[in-house]
């Protein structure tokens, strides 16, 4: 059983202690898994990793560049995005990172197939594309096999921000929103809701 929270827009760093907050509390075993549903403010991330150039000129982009214990290059999020951040015990899900991040892209490919787009994987790659257009990424960390950090679907809002940077290490990729791909706006509190529904009904894999 997951509960799931939906959390509005918070800051990068608000939303992070929660994080940290939530994961002791689930390895002390005082709450059970959760899944952390909201939006960022503007921010660039990126994982603590030493090559850092896909951030580009770091102390020209427009917004705060915070870096966080997950893995995986620089990447924008912002008003329009679905951040989910999964606080789950993956002990009980064959303690293996490759088939979690697997069964997350598995969520996120269903909740696009039910707006009529076709989600898929690109071979060697972690996240969810459309055609050759990227539209969720993901980066997860855990500690003592609780999980954090997760996942960002592109619902709308600004993309430009992608464009001063190389997202998620990956040379040329365009990024794009369910929003642009349907040419109709698309909340993310609707895309929460749906994302929510597979999740609660799917998360033991």
């Amino acid at each position: 059983m997951i509960q799931t929270r939906w959390l509005g827009r918070m800051p990068y760093p608000e939303a992070l202690d929660l994080q940290e907050q939530t994961v002791k509390e689930r390895i002390a075993g005082t709450v059970g898994d959760q899944l952390l549903l909201l939006e960022h403010e503007p921010v660039y991330t990126i994982g603590r990793l030493p090559d850092q150039s896909s951030l580009r000129e770091p102390d020209r982009l427009e917004h705060p560049v915070i870096q966080v214990g997950r893995g995986g290059q620089a990447t924008y999020h912002g008003p329009g995005q679905l951040i989910g951040y999964p606080i789950l015990d993956l002990r009980t899900r064959g303690q293996d990172l490759h088939r979690y991040m697997r069964a997350l892209e598995s969520v996120l490919i269903e909740a696009l197939g039910k707006y009529g787009l076709s989600g898929e994987r690109q071979e060697g790659l972690t996240g969810v594309w459309v055609g050759q257009r990227k539209i969720a990424s993901i980066g997860v960390g855990v500690r003592r096999w609780i999980s954090l950090h997760g996942f960002a679907l592109v619902v709308g809002g600004d993309l430009s921000p992608f464009e001063k940077i190389t997202p998620c290490g990956i040379q040329g990729v365009q990024i794009t929103s369910v929003s642009r791909e349907l040419g109709r706006e698309v909340e993310v509190r609707e895309m929460a809701d749906v994302v929510a529904g597979i999740f609660e009904r799917d998360s033991g894999w």
